[in-house]
């Protein structure tokens, strides 16, 4: 077996990598973005490689991965299942592993209260590939920290160079980030990036996406062809922003990306719905009776009442976006808005209620990436 260093020419999605004690830890945000925000969700957030993958030509039939996963265990609640890892040969989804092992993270959400464990690397293994030149991309879990430790193939492998693709740079939160989506190649921004035929760099940070402007300034100094920003939710679960704060934050992070990007296709869109936060403003809490029974679902803890006080809904940011971005547009035409509901609204809940109440299932993100592309990627689409 012939072990290949993993560097920055054999991965995609990435924007920083971290050497550490035991190998390297791929990054979806720059260090000195992490630097300006030491907060714990973001950081776990950003070093799950949403969308990040080894890509390299070879002939090998084989191929093994030896990582180093960080697992999340919730005191109370069903374990949660291993990363999956993607193997695609020649755009095709060949195959899928886990491991387990790794550091374990434990969480009391009543508390509040984590412990680290540390622990030690696995390696996964595909083998029976063809004995023919291939491009092999390995999508590494879209939920799961993951260090990597060493790629080894029976083949020498190269770098397999820009193939002319235009690069979709795509901002949201957990959503966007892939929650309860069944595999990393099955989050609704890879399959609306398969359908469209551009590279996905995927900056969905759960629980983290509130207009920062580090965020902005990032998107603003990578290169990109294309860029969409899925924006509203997370602003609602924490209670982050009012009405009079979010217009000029928007305002700001739409000056900062243009500012490196004037002419590029810009789509800003509104949440999809979320029927705990349609008229109730946030911050979300966990539903404790559910909790109780080993359940994690979620629940809105403002009050209707509160709107007049300047909270946000998802119904009050949808009609501010809508106008910010049509009043933006007379000057700005390669700037475009789209509703979410266009994406998951009242029937598809009606036919696949959000399983805890705000997140879509591994269906709904197939149909969310579905109509994306159709909108997106359409002859008259803002992607066209």
């Amino acid at each position: 077996m012939i072990t290949t260093p993993i560097t920055a020419s054999l991965q995609r999605g990435v924007l920083d990598l971290e050497l550490t004690d035991r190998g390297v830890l791929p990054h979806r945000l720059p260090a000195w973005a992490r630097q300006q925000y030491d907060d714990g969700q973001l950081e776990m957030a950003e070093s799950q490689p949403s969308g990040v993958r080894l890509v390299f030509r070879t002939r090998a039939t084989v191929v093994e991965l030896e990582t180093l996963p960080t697992k999340r265990e919730y005191v109370g609640a069903p374990p949660r299942p291993d990363g999956v890892y993607d193997l695609v040969v020649d755009g095709k989804l060949t195959a899928q592993a886990t491991v387990d092992g790794g550091d374990v993270i434990t969480i009391d959400l009543m508390t509040g209260y984590t412990e680290s464990r540390r622990g030690e690397s696995r390696t996964l293994r595909f083998d029976g590939l063809s004995d023919v030149p291939k491009t092999v991309e390995l999508w590494l879990p879209h939920n799961e920290t993951t260090e990597l430790i060493a790629l080894r193939t029976d083949a020498p492998i190269e770098p397999v160079a820009a193939d002319g693709r235009r690069v979709w740079v795509h901002h949201g939160s957990s959503i966007s980030h892939g929650s309860d989506a069944s595999s990393p190649t099955a989050i609704w921004p890879a399959l609306a990036a398969a359908h469209g035929g551009v590279e996905l760099v995927n900056l969905g940070f759960a629980a983290s996406s509130f207009l920062q402007p580090f965020v902005a300034r990032t998107i603003r100094d990578m290169p990109a062809d294309l860029i969409s920003l899925k924006l509203g939710i997370n602003i609602v679960n924490t209670d982050s922003l009012r009405l009079r704060s979010f217009t000029p934050a928007v305002h700001g992070f739409l000056d900062t990306i243009r500012d490196g990007h004037p002419d590029t296709p810009l789509l800003v869109i509104s949440p999809i719905l979320c029927p705990i936060h349609e008229h109730t403003p946030g911050p979300t809490g966990w539903d404790l009776s559910a909790l109780a029974e080993g359940h994690l679902r979620f629940a809105a803890t403002g009050t209707p009442e509160e709107v007049a006080t300047g909270k946000l809904t998802l119904s009050v940011i949808r009609a501010e976006l809508s106008r910010i971005i049509a009043q933006r547009a007379t000057a700005d035409p390669n700037l475009h808005y789209l509703d979410g509901r266009a994406l998951y609204g009242e029937p598809d809940n009606t036919a696949r209620p959000l399983p805890d109440d705000l997140h879509p299932d591994p269906e709904t993100h197939r149909i969310m990436a579905t109509r994306f592309a159709a909108h997106g990627f359409s002859a008259k689409g803002p992607f066209a």
